[in-house]
């Protein structure tokens, strides 16, 4: 090879990574026994980190991370390419990915027109509608391994598109008076007094594990299963909006 050439993997990294990542699972006897659900536990394990590195603003560490998330996403293609039922690899993958991210954004690629972040957000929604026009609640879709926090957050968020927020008066009274379609709705506590940013509420967030372990209660329990009842309280509202 000639001085002034450059090899594939400087000019197309990506394609470099995915062709290491074939030769490790044909050719490694640890990687050859994985399988999709055994891999999960480093798919978290990566994630967490990569979520660490964004929140430390550690741009070595992001670098990296991303990296290794990269690698999972590799060897999960890696392994469905040798499915003997329903094959695919991360060609397949990229491309689908491709498709969609050029249907939710036609304002890119497109005639639509979006000039505001919120106007955009209205073409993602109604492009992804359009994809999951099977689903029946705003709430499907939702993975139910999702931890209990950011899975409250998300399913709030999904509520308010069903018109079902769940109100910060604990009152009984004034969550019928915003939720009339929701029949006996459980009030969502309220801590006092109301943080004002997002540490103060890191702050109380951490006081209410504080409280759980000095009771011997499991916090993350307790979140699911306050979170049962709302998303009841949401397939209700939407349930009675349809009659």
């Amino acid at each position: 090879m000639s001085a002034d050439r450059e090899s594939p993997a400087e000019t197309d990294p990506l394609r470099a990574a995915a062709e290491v990542m074939r030769q490790v699972r044909e050719r490694c006897v640890w990687s050859q026994a994985m399988t999709h659900r055994e891999l999960v536990p480093y798919l978290v394990e990566e994630s967490a980190e990569l979520i660490d590195a964004v929140e430390r603003e550690d741009r070595a560490e992001l670098r990296e991370e991303l990296g290794d998330l990269l690698w999972q996403v590799l060897f999960h293609a890696a392994i469905a390419a040798q499915d003997p039922e329903d094959p695919f690899d991360i060609d397949d993958v990229a491309r689908i990915l491709t498709e969609k991210m050029t249907r939710r954004h036609p304002h890119v690629f497109g005639d639509a027109i979006a000039r505001t972040p919120e106007e955009v957000l209205v073409h993602w929604n109604a492009a992804k509608a359009a994809e999951k026009h099977e689903r029946s609640s705003v709430l499907d879709g939702i993975p139910p391994g999702m931890p209990a926090l950011a899975r409250a957050q998300k399913i709030l968020g999904r509520a308010a598109k069903a018109g079902a927020e769940v109100s910060e008066d604990p009152s009984a009274e004034a969550l019928e008076e915003a939720l009339p379609a929701i029949v006996d709705p459980t009030p969502a506590p309220v801590a006092e007094p109301v943080p004002a940013t997002e540490a103060e509420l890191g702050d109380q967030l951490l006081a209410l594990v504080v409280t759980a372990r000095a009771h011997g209660w499991d916090a993350e329990r307790a979140l699911r299963e306050r979170i049962r009842l709302l998303e009841a309280e949401v397939r209700a509202a939407e349930g009675s909006e349809a009659v």
